[in-house]
């Protein structure tokens, strides 16, 4: 998936449906707080409203708590996006060009983050339900978010994840499932460092965020 600028009741029942709310992403946080790393190779589709698949894609994840992410994608093209928990930057190697963001200020453009963090201030930006088969996180109305919905599924088994699924802005449905997942081992602090290569255009966006 390219990266996209790295990335909703009324009435007597309102008080009812937050507390719904409320406690359902307690329950997805306490399942979160076991956690602590998720490695796994993943497999990509891509499709539009009308579910017409538009790409396929490989890659691998790996997260570790709080806040660090690395994400490689392998096919149609190699990007790499890694967080340290502080900045955060992304790859593109055909481009030959990084951008360096804060990751702090990710959380305002995809819920993704929420994976990797228990911060009270960053979960109240957005709604938790329980559906079938996991859990759904979408921004509340006054959170701007390049994100619609994230739908996650967990393995029938443990804590580690199955599938993702987030819907954009445009319409668009990018479907990650996961294999050969391995939750709560030791990963280097390395693993989620990034040097800028030589020569590459460097796109610093942490002073305007």
């Amino acid at each position: 998936m390219k990266f996209k600028t790295i990335a909703l009741v009324l009435g007597l029942s309102c008080g009812f449906v937050s507390q719904s709310f409320a406690n359902e992403a307690e329950s997805l946080k306490l399942k979160l707080r076991s956690l602590n790393t998720f490695e796994a190779s993943f497999t990509q589709k891509v499709k539009d409203e009308e579910g017409t698949l538009l790409q396929d894609g490989t890659g691998n994840i790996a997260l570790k708590y709080p806040s660090k992410i690395r994400w490689q994608q392998l096919e149609p093209d190699e990007t790499l996006l890694v967080s340290d928990g502080n900045k955060t930057f992304y790859f593109d190697s055909f481009a030959e060009q990084v951008t360096v963001m804060n990751t702090a200020g990710l959380i305002d453009t995809t819920p993704f983050i929420l994976l990797t963090t228990q911060d009270k201030a960053q979960w109240e930006k957005y709604d938790v339900s329980k559906t079938t088969v996991g859990y759904r996180i979408s921004p509340k109305p006054n959170v701007e978010s390049q994100v619609e919905l994230l739908d996650i599924v967990f393995a029938s088994a443990g804590v580690a994840i199955d599938s993702l699924s987030i819907k954009d802005a445009s319409g668009q449905t990018s479907t990650f499932k996961f294999s050969n997942a391995k939750t709560n081992i030791e990963l280097d602090d390395k693993s989620f460092t990034f040097k800028i290569p030589h020569g590459v255009v460097i796109d610093d966006q942490t002073a305007s965020e």
